[in-house]
C-alpha cells in the first residue's frame, strides 16, 4: 500500500478502501456471504430455495435430452460452487479469498442468470423471488464475460464503459483527498492484485465483472446492498444443492498458498495505462486490455492451481474455456475494426495469438455451439441427440465438434493454448 501522503491524514491504502466498500472487505467475513448467511439463518430468502428446489424436482419430470443436458450443467455449477466456497471457508486467507471473490463473481452471475432464463420455462414465477436490483446486476455482470462479443456495447461500447464511468468513479472517490494540492501527485486510482508474480485482477477490472454500477459500487455503505445481492445468489444455488458442508472433491482453492499473493500495488491509472500495452494513445483499450490479461491468468494460474490436468471438473474447466475462448475472440474483433488502429507492435501481437493453431481450433465457426452450451447451458436445436451422451465429460460433444480430439487431447488443447496466450499476453502489457 502507499505510503501517508505529505500533508495528508493517514488513510489505508486503496485496495483495503475499495475492499472495504463492496462484499470483499478482509475485515469479515462479507467476502463470504453465498451460502454462510444462508445455512446460519434458515428462515433467510426461504421462497427463494422453495422455488428452485421445486425447479430442481420437476427437471426430473422431463425426460427429453436436451433438458436433462441443461438441468445436468446446472446441478453441475451449483454443486461446484458450494464445493468452492466450502474450501474458501477452510483455507481462511481473508486477502486471498478477497482476491478470489472479485475474480469469480462474473462465474458466479453467468450460471445465476442462465440458469434462471432456464427455470423460467418450468416456473414463470421464479424471478419474483429476487430483488430487481438483483436480476439485474446478475445480468450485468454475466454480459461482461463478453468482452467486445457484447452485442449492446461493442468496442466502442465498453471503451466508453471504462472512460466514462469506471475511471469516473474511482477518480472521484480516490483523488483529489489531499489538502495540500502539492502531494496530489501521491494519490492512487487503481489497485493491482498479483499472485505469484502475475496480474490475476484490479479494482477497475472487479468493478466492471460485478455487474453493479460503479458510483454505486464505492459509495459510502455500499457493502450492505452488495452482501444483499449475494445472498440471493446462495439462496438460489443452495436450493439446487450447494452446500458448505458437501463431502465431494476438492476445488482450486486447496492448491492456493498464501504466501503467492503479492502485496498489492496502488497505482495512477492514467500513468499506468499509458505504459502497458498499446502504448500511450489508447488508455482506455489498454484498460481493457489489462482486464483481458487478468482473466486469462486468473483461468491458467488459479483454476488450473494443483489440478491434474488430465482431470476434468466440469464447472473449473468452463471457468477456464469461457475466459480463454472471449479474449480470443475479442481479440479477433479487434484487429478487424479499423476503428482502433493498434501499434504495429500491438498488431503482430494480437495476429500471432488468434493464429496461434490452437487458438484457430477452439474460434472455428463450426466449434461455436460448444461455447454456447458452456455459457447457456443447452444443445444447439439441430443437435443429433443420438451422439449425446450424458455419461461422458461435456455429454459426449466434443469429438463432434473437435473432431481431430478425444477429451484427453482436447483438455490438452485447451490448456496448452490458456498458457501460452497468457504469456504472450502478460509479454504484450510489459514490454510496450
Amino acid at each position: 500500500m502507499p505510503s501517508t501522503e505529505a500533508g495528508a491524514q493517514p488513510r489505508r491504502g486503496l485496495v483495503a478502501t475499495f475492499t472495504s466498500g463492496t462484499a470483499c472487505s478482509p475485515a469479515d467475513d462479507r467476502h463470504l456471504p453465498l451460502l454462510r448467511r444462508f445455512e446460519q439463518e434458515p428462515h433467510f430468502a426461504k421462497k427463494t430455495r422453495q422455488r428452485a428446489n421445486l425447479l430442481a424436482q420437476s427437471c426430473f419430470m422431463e425426460t427429453d435430452m436436451q433438458t436433462a443436458v441443461i438441468w445436468s450443467g446446472i446441478f453441475s455449477d451449483a454443486n461446484y460452487f458450494g464445493r468452492y466456497l466450502r474450501d474458501v471457508t477452510r483455507h481462511g486467507d481473508d486477502s486471498l479469498n478477497s482476491v478470489l471473490a472479485f475474480c469469480m463473481a462474473p462465474y458466479f452471475s453467468l450460471a445465476m442468470h442462465e440458469s434462471l432464463q432456464k427455470a423460467g420455462k418450468i416456473n414463470a414465477d421464479i424471478s419474483a423471488a429476487f430483488e430487481k436490483s438483483t436480476i439485474t446486476i446478475s445480468a450485468r455482470s454475466r454480459h461482461s464475460l463478453k468482452l467486445f462479443e457484447d452485442t449492446k456495447r461493442g468496442i466502442e461500447g465498453q471503451v466508453s464503459y471504462f472512460r466514462d464511468e469506471v475511471f469516473t468513479a474511482h477518480s472521484a472517490k480516490f483523488l483529489g483527498n489531499t489538502w495540500l494540492p502539492l502531494a496530489r501527485f501521491l494519490e492512487t486510482d487503481l489497485g493491482l492484485y498479483s499472485y505469484g508474480g502475475r496480474l490475476v485482477t484490479t479494482t477497475h477490472a472487479a468493478t466492471f465483472h460485478l455487474g453493479f454500477e460503479p458510483n454505486e459500487l464505492l459509495a459510502e455503505g455500499a457493502g450492505t446492498h452488495i452482501r444483499a445481492v449475494f445472498e440471493e445468489y446462495g439462496s438460489y444455488f443452495a436450493g439446487f444443492g450447494a452446500s458448505l458442508d458437501d463431502q465431494g472433491a476438492d476445488t482450486f482453492v486447496t492448491a492456493l498458498s498464501d504466501s503467492a499473493l503479492d502485496e498489492s500495488r496502488d497505482v495512477r491509472a492514467s500513468k499506468y495505462y499509458r505504459k502497458v500495452f498499446n502504448g500511450p494513445d489508447t488508455p482506455e483499450l489498454n484498460a481493457i486490455l489489462t482486464t483481458f490479461r487478468a482473466m486469462l491468468n486468473f483461468a491458467e494460474i488459479v483454476v488450473s492451481s494443483g489440478v491434474d490436468r488430465q482431470y476434468l471438473d466440469y464447472t473449473a474447466f468452463k471457468i477456464g474455456y469461457l475466459s480463454l475462448y472471449q479474449v480470443l475472440r475479442s481479440v479477433r474483433i479487434l484487429l478487424d475494426d479499423s476503428s482502433y488502429p493498434l501499434t504495429a507492435r500491438s498488431a503482430a501481437i494480437a495476429d500471432h495469438i488468434v493464429n496461434l493453431e490452437s487458438a484457430q481450433d477452439i474460434l472455428d465457426p463450426k466449434a461455436r455451439p460448444f461455447r454456447n452450451m458452456l455459457m447457456h447451458y443447452n444443445l444447439p436445436p439441430k443437435m443429433d441427440m443420438s451422439k449425446v451422451d450424458l455419461s461422458q465429460p461435456f455429454f459426449g460433444t466434443v469429438p463432434i465438434y473437435f473432431p481431430l480430439h478425444d477429451i484427453s487431447s482436447f483438455i490438452q488443447l485447451v490448456n496448452q493454448c490458456g498458457s501460452i496466450t497468457a504469456a504472450i499476453f502478460d509479454e504484450w502489457a510489459e514490454g510496450s
